[in-house]
């Protein structure tokens, strides 16, 4: 069943606790999920540059805006040094027209100053309202494009990747990458842009002062690369640890009923305390780092702003500099760091996002293991002829599962597949529904190589129920619809009907317009199976494969199945996987499978005539079945035997099973 379902998620089940070297290590499927980023990454940058071609307008006004925001920001601190100078002149000025002229000119910069206070909150307006629109667009296809890839990727690309880490790609990565379209990415560039205006207006300014104030940056730089390079271990190691967290908490609600029969809650919780620890180890850890950096730059900039205030104020004592222009320096320190400050903050925002875009960039670029063919065409009705010439398929190199596989079935036939787990039945079926890829010999559908019909046209003609049904949130009315949309409610009820499932159906709260629950958790596994079968009719599959549909019902249910079956098989080409001997003696044929190979095939009359194979199965199950009801009469001295129906799991090791109500083949009894 994992070949149809995806390979089992694995998670963090079998890492180590103790969070040391390798304690995180993931699936070795060559994706890397743990890993940070680049702070810039040139072929993410251009994969993702296409996407602003419908938005140029939008993008030219993003960038409007940052660089008048920048620009209105940034010259704030000259204006205050103009407004400085002019009211040390008015204090200074005798003659009551020259101070009345210098007041007048400091209320002009007054009214300069709140332009460009307004101007700043406009075009910064103008920036957030235009990047978060093409950001929000982008992702929307983004999303979009990559839900609709992996609805197109081969089963075996889900066998390689845990399920859990696929939807991250769509979910966590894409939200980082919306972090940065929407803000981070503008951020820095108006940061950059604004450092560029204070450096060239200090430059002109004063180019003395201009040094002392740029004395500081070695220093900065020497103290970010030090931090960068511990920070980054330690980000790792957060993103790491809630990965271990968030793993083990989803592992262990979804196996809870295996934990509470086992009594594991107490041993649970003492592994999940010592994970959690790990990783509130990790966050204080990257804490402090996150602490010590800002208070680092604030010295610097302490630093900077003594040194510009003594200078400067010596050089204004020595008449060789003017009040306004220290006081706009004294100023322009604060904005020359404040970029600095932001491109620490946004640092690690970066790389999350740089790795999350070069990880959608990978799902992207995923090509489907199975497509058509150029050449491939839709097929008209099928009449249902499936031809297996000398197939063999694996897996993994060096392990066949299949090996030389040639069966003809005719448009209206049975087949039964036994065999023990493992001898290949579910293989067969999803070679048959083309979910895989022989890797040798070919299939043909009605004469026709399925590497040359196209999926959709085969997969429009096929219907599969599965041993564990899945069901999908809306309505039970919706859930039979699934595989056929333009169905009309009569016919869903007809389908209902005719798989014996609408007398419960109608007995629901609000019948078919009953809301399920996830995976149809208020339903039980009988009802559920029904509702599957259902949908299944109604697609009007012309092939039908049953893999072990009957397995987890209860003996009820099943017998209302198997009187559906009768006239569900009726007239359709079916392939049926199944334990009970219900099911399978009224195949055309029992084709019986052992390590990747035919061993026998015949009707079920004719493999116990044989007295081989299928036979020795059918002994083993009823030896079994006997000593059980043994058992049973044993216990029953009392007058009080207890009745207990033979349920899912119980199936001998052979491969079938005989419900209760079967009597042995007296060939095979004697």
């Amino acid at each position: 069943m994992a070949m149809w379902g995806g390979g089992g998620a694995g998670g963090w089940s079998h890492s180590g606790t103790s969070m040391g070297p390798g304690a995180f290590r993931r699936g070795m499927d060559g994706w890397n999920d743990d890993e940070l980023g680049k702070v810039f990454d040139a072929n993410v940058v251009g994969r993702l540059w296409p996407y602003l071609k419908p938005f140029k307008l939008r993008t030219i006004m993003a960038l409007a805006g940052v660089i008048g925001f920048a620009f209105c920001s940034f010259m704030q601190p000259l204006v205050i040094g103009l407004a400085t100078n002019h009211i040390l002149n008015a204090i200074r000025a005798s003659d009551p027209a020259v101070r009345a002229a210098e007041l007048s000119d400091l209320n002009r910069l007054g009214l300069i100053f709140v332009g460009l206070a307004a101007g700043s909150w406009a075009f910064q307006f103008l920036q957030l309202s235009s990047t978060g629109y093409i950001g929000h667009r982008i992702l929307l296809r983004l999303r979009q494009e990559m839900f609709d890839h992996l609805q197109k990727l081969s089963l075996s690309f889900y066998d390689r990747h845990e399920v859990g880490r696929v939807m991250s790609r769509v979910t966590s990565d894409v939200t980082s990458m919306q972090e940065l379209l929407t803000s981070g990415m503008l951020t820095v560039l108006a940061d950059f842009v604004g450092l560029g205006i204070v450096i060239v207006v200090l430059l002109t300014k004063d180019v003395q002062l201009a040094l002392v104030t740029f004395a500081v940056v070695p220093l900065l730089v020497l103290t970010m690369a030090i931090w960068q390079a511990r920070a980054r271990a330690a980000f790792i190691r957060v993103r790491q640890a809630i990965a271990v967290v968030n793993s083990t908490i989803n592992e262990d609600v979804s196996g809870v009923r295996a934990i509470q029969s086992m009594s594991r809650e107490d041993a649970n919780a003492r592994r999940f305390s010592k994970i959690n620890y790990s990783n509130l180890d990790a966050n204080v850890r990257a804490g402090r780092l996150s602490a010590a950096v800002l208070p680092m730059v604030e010295v610097l900039v302490a630093l900077a702003t003594a040194l510009v205030v003594v200078v400067g104020g010596m050089r204004v004592a020595n008449g060789t500099l003017a009040v306004r222009t220290l006081v706009a320096f004294a100023l322009y320190v604060q904005r020359f760091f404040d970029p600095v400050r932001d491109l620490v903050l946004q640092y690690t925002q970066f790389q999350r996002a740089m790795a999350g875009g070069q990880r959608i960039i990978e799902v992207l670029d995923t090509k489907p293991e199975i497509s058509d063919a150029p050449d491939a065409i839709d097929m008209p009705e099928l009449a249902g002829r499936v031809d297996f010439e000398d197939v063999s398929f694996r897996y993994l190199e060096n392990t066949p599962v299949l090996q030389g596989i040639t069966l003809h079935v005719e448009p209206g036939e049975t087949i039964a597949f036994v065999g023990q787990t493992g001898a290949g039945k579910s293989t067969m079926t999803a070679l048959i529904g083309r979910l895989y890829e022989a890797s040798s010999g070919t299939l043909k559908i009605d004469g026709v190589d399925i590497k040359h019909i196209k999926r959709s046209s085969l997969a429009a003609q096929m219907g599969v129920v599965l041993q564990d049904p899945y069901l999908f949130s809306g309505t039970v009315r919706e859930n039979i619809r699934y595989g056929r949309l333009e169905a009309t409610d009569a016919e869903v009820e007809e389908a209902a009907r005719v798989v014996g499932a609408e007398e419960f159906i109608r007995n629901l709260e609000n019948g078919f317009d009953t809301e399920l629950h996830e995976r149809g958790q208020n339903l039980s596994v009988g009802q559920r199976q029904l509702i599957s079968f259902a949908r299944a009719i109604l697609a009007r599959p012309r092939i039908l494969i049953l893999d072990e549909a009957t397995a987890n019902v209860d003996t009820q249910t099943e017998k209302v199945i198997q009187e559906a079956l009768r006239t569900i098989l009726r007239g359709r080409t079916s392939f049926v996987i199944a334990h009970r001997l219900s099911t399978i003696r009224d195949a055309s044929r029992v084709v019986v499978l052992e390590r990747g190979r035919i061993a026998e095939a015949g009707t079920h009359e004719e493999l116990l005539a044989k007295g081989a194979q299928y036979a020795n199965l059918y002994k083993m199950t009823f030896a079994q079945m006997t000593e059980r009801r043994g058992r049973e009469r044993s216990a029953a001295g009392d007058g009080q035997r207890e009745h207990r129906p033979r349920t899912a799991g119980t199936a001998a090791p052979a491969g079938i099973e005989l419900d209760a109500r079967e009597e042995p083949d007296p060939r095979v009894a004697r």
